[in-house]
Formats: C-alpha cells, structure tokens, sequence
C-alpha cells in the first residue's frame, strides 16, 4: 500500500515544517502533496524549502509534490488541487497545524487495509487518546452540525467536522469537490454516505489551538457549514 498525505496550508509557517517532520516519521510508504493557498507568511517560501530539502534526501518511503495556489480560494479548493496529485491507494487529509498527530496514522488506516472500510473519519469525541479542552460553544456547534448532518444522511457520525478524513484514492478522486472553504467537510460527508459507502470511525488525539494561535474557522463557517449540508443532500 501508498499513502497519499493530502496537506493543504495557509499561513501555517510556525507549523509547518514541524508538521511535516511528524509526517515524514511514520514508517509507511508515502506522498506528501502540500498545497499552499496563496499564504502571505513566508509559508510558501518555506515550502519550496523544505520540498527541496526531502528531494535532496532520495528517503525511499517519503515523495514530496508542492502545489502554489495562485490566489487564496480555501481549503476545499486546495484539496481539490491536491487530489489531482494523488497517486497512493488511500488519502488521509493532515492539516499543517499541528492539531492532529500522524501518530494516528495506522489506527485510521486499519479499517480500510482490513476490508472493512471505504472511508474513515476520527472521531475527538471518544477514546481514550488524550484532548486538549477548549471552547464550549466550538463543541455545541460541531455536535449540532454533526447531529443536523446525520438526520439528513442517516448516519450516525460523532464527529462529522474532524479535520481527520481518510479515504480510498478512487472514491475521493470519484467525486466533484465543490466547496471552496470549510465546507469541505459537510459536502464530503452528505456526497459519501449518499454512495452507500463504508464508514468507520476511530477515536484520535487532539491538541486543538487557540484563535491567538492561528486558529480559522469561525461561527460564520459553521452557518455556511447548515447550508452546504441542505444544498448537497438536496442536490441529485
């Protein structure tokens, strides 16, 4: 099996290299497709660093391919960028700042390598893996999300906004991403479980950030996020 590790990045360049450290340290055959959305921070810059740092390397288990979004358009749009790149056999979504630990790797993979899965989410919500604790209403509204997408999917997700998304490489190249910005999430889930695919879901770790820390998704996402879930279970 490839792994290919779909990282999109915006403004992330006190993270971003550590992030891709933690990566490149997981003994698993792999690509690393970083798209950079436009980022004013020097992250590009660091970027075009580091992915020459790791071709120089010639490290058998680690492929690099950097992608430079001309204008900032979002993270939808950037994965969908990145998608185009994938040459693996599963994808697994990594964000560049740190709040997900690839340590997780294998437990994500593992319904999917055992025949079970088509696609798997983590989940921050139950286990035993350690949580960082932060904003309440964050939670509230990810649980109403959540709750308001699995009425409308007949699913029973627990936590269908987790940044930690894995999937066969053909199902994910299969679907039309269209959300430009968060939206990804919800989209991504009204569009797999109207395929009839196979869900799991596996507790994770989770060192969530601040806003004082770069965090970006805001209440207004989360709107945006109810209308994306009605517009794709509607559409045919």
């Amino acid at each position: 099996m490839k792994l290919s590790v779909l990282m999109p990045v915006y403004n992330e360049v006190g993270t971003l290299e550590e992030a891709v450290h933690r990566v490149r340290a997981i003994r698993l055959p792999k690509e690393i497709i970083i798209v950079d959305d436009a980022s004013t921070d020097g992250s590009r810059e660091l970027l075009r660093r580091i992915e020459t740092e790791i071709q120089q390397a010639r490290d058998p288990l680690n492929e690099i391919k950097a992608c430079f979004q001309p204008v900032n358009r979002g993270k939808g749009a950037a994965i969908k960028s990145g998608v185009a790149y994938v040459t693996g056999d599963v994808v697994i979504i990594q964000d560049a700042d740190l709040e997900y630990d690839p340590q997780d790797y294998m437990k994500l993979l593992d319904p999917i390598l055992n025949g079970q899965a088509d696609v798997v989410y983590g989940t921050r919500f139950y286990g035993s893996s350690p949580h960082r604790v932060l904003f309440f209403w964050h939670y509230l509204g990810n649980q109403l999300l959540t709750f308001f997408s699995n009425m409308l999917t007949n699913i029973n997700l627990s936590d269908m906004e987790v940044g930690y998304k894995v999937f066969k490489s053909e199902i994910l190249k299969s679907i039309n991403i269209e959300s430009k910005r968060f939206g990804f999430e919800p989209e991504i889930t009204v569009k797999v479980a109207k395929r009839g695919c196979r869900i799991y879901e596996v507790p994770i770790s989770y060192h969530g950030r601040t806003y004082a820390q770069g965090k970006k998704i805001t209440w207004k996402d989360g709107l945006a996020a109810f209308y994306t879930l009605i517009r794709f279970r509607l559409k045919s």
